[in-house]
């Protein structure tokens, strides 16, 4: 005997609605998920660090700027395969151009960062300013 299970069905067809609405649009991020790719940020004595999944990514199309000594920006663009005689069934990879910026902890020094791109992860150093930097007083 089979029993139905009406909201298991409710939730299937919701998925595959959705499913198809994201293949339709390019696969919409929702509002509480990151205006962009993952972001590791942490900071020691010296330097702020941060980290940028970009997997496939050509490091021609990113830009990486900072402002006001604080407001870390990467932008980019990911083109859309083609894929020449091919039906999509599934597109989760997003495409397109991105853009996600964050505040930084402290004032870094911008002539100073260093950017590198290696598997598939964006690596930034940046500097803190000297002003930001603690600095040890003598009490007399």
């Amino acid at each position: 005997m089979f029993r139905r299970d009406p909201i298991n069905e409710l939730v299937g067809e919701f998925n595959r609605v959705q499913d198809e609405l994201n293949r339709l649009f390019g696969g919409v991020r929702s509002a509480a998920g990151p205006a962009g790719p993952a972001l590791n940020l942490w900071a020691d004595e010296h330097n702020v660090y941060a980290e940028v999944d970009l997997p496939a990514f050509d490091p021609a199309n990113l830009d990486v700027t900072v402002t006001e000594g604080n407001k870390l920006t990467i932008q980019g663009e990911r083109p859309a395969p083609e894929v020449e005689g091919a039906v999509w069934v599934r597109q989760e990879r997003p495409v397109g151009r991105f853009g996600r910026t964050v505040t930084l902890p402290v004032l870094v020094d911008a002539d100073r960062v260093e950017a590198k791109y290696e598997d598939g992860v964006l690596k930034l150093t940046l500097p803190k300013s000297e002003a930001a930097k603690p600095r040890k007083i003598t009490v007399s």
